[in-house]
C-alpha cells in the first residue's frame, strides 16, 4: 500500500505541468519532465482499473482493454505530432511503441515476476497466436518501406500512396478479425494457465472500474498532449535526434500505462494477462494504430503519410520480434529471459542515440 501511495503522490505534477505550460511556455524541458512524471500515476490507475475489470471479463479481454486504453495516450501523441507535420516522429513512435512493449515492458515483467517466482507459466497457445500476428506486423511494415526504397521515382508516387491505403484497409480488417477470433470464436485458446488466487479479494464494481478507466485515459491523453508539445524542443536542448525522441522517449512515456500494468500483473503471477497487455499492445499498434494513422494523415496535417521506415528501424523491429518469439513460445518465463529482452532494448536504444539525424 505504501508503494501505491507513493506513486499516486506524483499526481501533483499534473497541476505543475499545466502551470508551467501557461506561465512559463519557454521552459520546454521542465514541462516535458513534469508531464512525463504525471503520466506515471495515471498509468497505475489504468492498471488498477483493468485488473479489476479482468476479474469479470477474463484475462484475454482484460489484456485487450488495458492495451486499448493504455495505447490511448500514444494515439493522442501521434495525432498531435501528425497535426504538427512531424511525420518522421510519428513513424518513429510507432516503431518505438512496439519495441518498448515487446522488449522493455515484457522484459521488465519477466524480470520482476522472476524475482518473486522461480518459474512462471502462461498459455503457450495464446503466445503462438500473438507471435504469428507479430510476424504479420513486420511484413506489413516491410512491404511499403521496400516499395519506397526500391521504386522511389516520382512517376510511381501515386502508386505508393495507393499501396499504403490498400495495406492500411487490409490491416484494419485483419485486426478486426483477430478480435473476433480472440473474443468470439476461439476464446479457449486465450484461457489462463494459472489458477486465480484473488477470489477472496475485494474487487471494484464494473461501473467503478469502467468510469475510472475512462477518466484515467482522458487524463493521460491530456498530459500526453502537453508532453508532445514540448518534446521536440526538449530533445534539441538535450542533443537528441527526432528519431531517438520518437522511438525511445515518446514510446516509453506514451506506453507507460500498459508497461506498468504488465509489470504489476507479472508480480502477481498473472502471466497470461501480462502477455495479453504487452504483446496485445504491440499487435494493436502495428495492425490498428499504424494503418489508422495513415488514413487519418489525409485529413490531419500538411500531407499524407506512408508507412516507409528506414533499414535500421526495420532491422530493429525484426530482431525484436524474433527475440520475443524465442522467449515466449514455450509457455514459461524466468528473470533471466527478462534480462535478455531488456539488454536487447538497451542495445537498440544506444544505436538510435548515436545514429545521426
Amino acid at each position: 500500500m505504501k508503494k501505491i501511495f507513493s506513486i499516486y503522490l506524483l499526481f501533483v505534477f499534473i497541476p505543475v505541468a499545466v502551470a508551467l505550460e501557461h506561465l512559463s511556455p519557454e521552459s520546454n524541458s521542465l514541462i516535458f519532465f513534469a508531464a512525463a512524471l504525471a503520466i506515471i500515476p495515471i498509468a497505475r490507475l489504468i492498471s488498477e482499473s483493468t485488473e479489476n475489470l479482468s476479474h469479470y471479463t477474463g484475462e484475454a479481454v482484460g489484456g485487450l482493454l488495458n492495451a486499448t486504453f493504455g495505447n490511448f495516450p500514444e494515439f493522442i501523441i501521434i495525432l498531435m505530432a501528425l497535426k504538427a507535420g512531424l511525420q518522421e516522429m510519428v513513424l518513429a513512435s510507432l516503431i518505438g511503441g512496439i519495441l518498448a512493449n515487446l522488449l522493455l515492458a515484457l522484459g521488465a515483467s519477466f524480470l520482476i515476476g522472476g524475482f518473486k517466482f522461480h518459474t512462471q507459466n502462461f498459455n503457450p497457445a495464446s503466445s503462438r497466436v500473438y507471435s504469428s500476428m507479430m510476424f504479420i506486423a513486420v511484413i506489413s511494415m516491410v512491404v511499403p518501406s521496400s516499395f519506397s526504397n526500391l521504386f522511389g521515382a516520382e512517376d510511381i508516387v501515386r502508386k505508393e500512396y495507393l499501396l499504403n491505403i490498400g495495406l492500411s484497409v487490409l490491416l484494419l480488417i485483419t485486426y478486426i478479425l483477430y478480435l473476433v477470433f480472440m473474443i468470439k470464436t476461439h476464446p479457449d485458446l486465450f484461457k489462463s494457465s494459472t489458477i486465480d488466487t484473488d477470489e477472496n479479494e475485494n474487487h471494484w464494481s464494473i461501473g467503478r472500474s469502467v468510469v475510472t478507466l475512462i477518466a484515467a485515459s482522458l487524463l493521460a491523453a491530456w498530459m500526453s498532449e502537453i508532453l508532445v508539445g514540448s518534446a521536440e524542443e526538449t530533445g534539441k536542448s538535450l542533443g537528441m535526434t527526432t528519431t531517438f525522441i520518437g522511438i525511445i522517449i515518446l514510446a516509453i512515456v506514451g506506453g507507460a500505462a500498459e508497461s506498468l500494468s504488465a509489470i504489476a500483473m507479472a508480480s502477481k503471477n498473472k502471466m497470461d494477462l501480462t502477455l495479453g497487455i504487452a504483446l496485445g499492445s504491440c499487435i494493436q499498434i502495428a495492425l490498428f494504430l499504424a494503418p489508422l494513422t495513415v488514413l487519418l494523415s489525409y485529413f490531419i496535417g500538411p500531407g499524407p503519410m506512408n508507412l516507409s521506415f528506414g533499414k535500421v528501424e526495420l532491422g530493429a523491429l525484426f530482431l525484436a520480434v524474433l527475440m520475443g518469439i524465442m522467449v515466449s513460445t514455450d509457455g514459461k518465463s524466468n528473470w533471466y529471459k527478462g534480462f535478455q529482452l531488456i539488454v536487447i532494448y538497451l542495445i537498440i536504444a544506444i544505436l538510435f542515440y548515436f545514429m545521426p539525424e
